[in-house]
């Protein structure tokens, strides 16, 4: 009855003060072995609920008495025993390091041997729980041997059992590279790329992830993971129908795409650039974050890769993410990738201007409502693109609308542009440009007031007087001093 009661959190708090955490203590060595198994499940949903009731377990020195039972009693009684030390341990890192402390660790890695797929299943999950902390917690698990026999256990035909072996490799690669060697060193790299195209969509999301943990920390790694021939068959994933797949499949090639301009140029050669392009436009919110992040690595390593994701027009669908997404850190991705897009050579800085989306850039660094990382990334994407952009229809608007800090950067633009092109030249005077230049105030001997300079020098001095008269009376002023 109580761990009937224990399903629904509203009887949470009655239970806990009617003191039924001592009662079933004892229990757990009952003759009667059912007794047994449903003290423990009591214990476990209890435990789950809460880090309080959680430490309750610990406090109570129920660990040991479970840790001893785990490894004498039959197979109904273990999967109960190892889900109380899951629901413990998922809490914080101090309560599963309270389960390694007790000794647990050893107990459940001799229950990843069990005949019984379940009693695997659950050992296993609660492993990944503990391991998934921190590092120490991780390295506790590697040292109790437990790595060499999950891998074992995805190569079990239970689907279950599969999922959440790769979940607790995911977990323990995720730390650091020694602990991804680790897992890589067992095998586990060849047998999750099998498995990218398994049906099972729970599994693809487990395995992809546990791919990626391990391609994030190094090209070494990353090269293992690309050896085990996962391209081009993790591009399906992209267009898979569940979100986590897609999104994993993503995070995985933006963990391999990161780290050289060789692993990225792979990625392109093999369609993932345009794939992740397709998975961008096909889903909205979080599941597109790693797909922006991936075009934006890829692009910063060299002209040539980001020229390629211009090809592919990433550039349109980065600026719909840019103005549709209503989550700032999904803003500021996507003013990152198009910032690194940019900034290479004046063709890159054009491909992004020609989009309108430096005005929305702008508007993103000067709204009040944008987060500081928003704002700072949207400040460094617009300077990247300006340093680089010679396209003076896109420049002309923020003569009119940008802050000082960023207009210096356009004027700068103008000056280097207008010297050597005379038909730019002749629509800067119909537009209006060269005399909003004139409007703006410099402080004398500034940078700002060197490009204006070099503006004006672009045109014969009686057409600039004729345009702003009061530049004809400095002018005379000027002269009437030299006399």
């Amino acid at each position: 009855m109580v761990a009937e009661l224990a399903t629904r959190p509203q009887n949470i708090e009655t239970l806990q003060n009617a003191g039924v955490m001592s009662l079933l203590r004892p229990l757990l060595l009952d003759v009667v072995p059912t007794i047994q198994q449903t003290a423990a499940l009591a214990l476990g949903r209890l435990a789950n609920y809460n880090d309080d009731l959680a430490e309750a377990v610990v406090k109570g020195d129920i660990l040991p008495q479970l840790v001893y039972s785990l490894a004498e009693q039959n197979r109904f009684y273990k999967k109960a025993a190892a889900f109380v030390l899951r629901a413990v341990g998922k809490h914080s890192p101090q309560l599963a390091q309270a389960i390694v402390d007790c000794g647990a660790l050893d107990t459940l890695v001799i229950c990843l041997e069990d005949f019984d797929p379940g009693v695997k299943e659950a050992a296993a999950w609660a492993l990944g729980y503990i391991a998934r902390h921190n590092a120490e917690l991780s390295q506790a698990v590697v040292d109790a041997g437990a790595v060499p026999l999950l891998v074992l256990c995805i190569q079990e035909p239970e689907i279950a059992l599969k999922r959440i072996a790769a979940s607790t490799l995911s977990d323990t690669a995720k730390h650091s590279p020694e602990l991804a060697q680790t897992v890589v060193d067992a095998g586990a790299v060849a047998h999750l790329a099998q498995m990218i195209l398994n049906p099972d969509a729970k599994l693809k999301h487990q395995v992809l992830s546990a791919l990626s943990q391990i391609a994030k920390h190094s090209v070494d790694l990353a090269e293992m993971v690309v050896e085990a021939e996962i391209f081009p068959v993790v591009l399906t994933c992209l267009k898979d129908k569940d979100e986590y797949v897609k999104k994993n499949a993503c995070t995985l090639i933006r963990e391999i795409a990161k780290h050289t301009p060789e692993l990225s140029q792979l990625v392109v050669n093999a369609g993932g650039v345009a794939a992740v392009i397709d998975c961008i436009g096909s889903c909205k919110g979080n599941t597109r974050l790693p797909g922006i992040m991936m075009l934006g690595y890829v692009a910063a390593h060299s002209e040539n890769l980001a020229m390629a994701v211009i090809i592919s027009k990433a550039v349109p669908q980065l600026s719909v993410c840019l103005s549709e997404e209503p989550e700032d850190h999904i803003k500021a991705a996507a003013a990152w990738a198009l910032g690194q897009i940019g900034r290479h050579t004046p063709e890159h800085a054009r491909a992004v201007a020609v989009t309108n989306t430096l005005p929305v850039l702008l508007s993103l660094y000067m709204s009040t409502e944008s987060s500081e990382d928003l704002q700072v990334k949207s400040k460094k994407a617009i300077k990247n693109i300006l340093q680089k952009c010679t396209y003076l229809p896109a420049l002309e608007p923020f003569l009119y609308d940008a802050p000082p800090n960023i207009l210096k950067h356009v004027v700068g633009q103008f000056s280097k542009v207008l010297p050597h092109d005379s038909k730019a030249r002749r629509l800067f005077v119909t537009s209006g440009g060269l005399k909003k230049v004139q409007e703006i105030k410099a402080e004398p001997g500034s940078l700002l007031q060197d490009y204006i300079n070099s503006i004006n020098n672009c045109y014969p001095e009686e057409i600039v007087s004729k345009l702003f008269p009061e530049l004809l009376v400095c002018a005379l002023r000027k002269f009437m001093r030299t006399i």
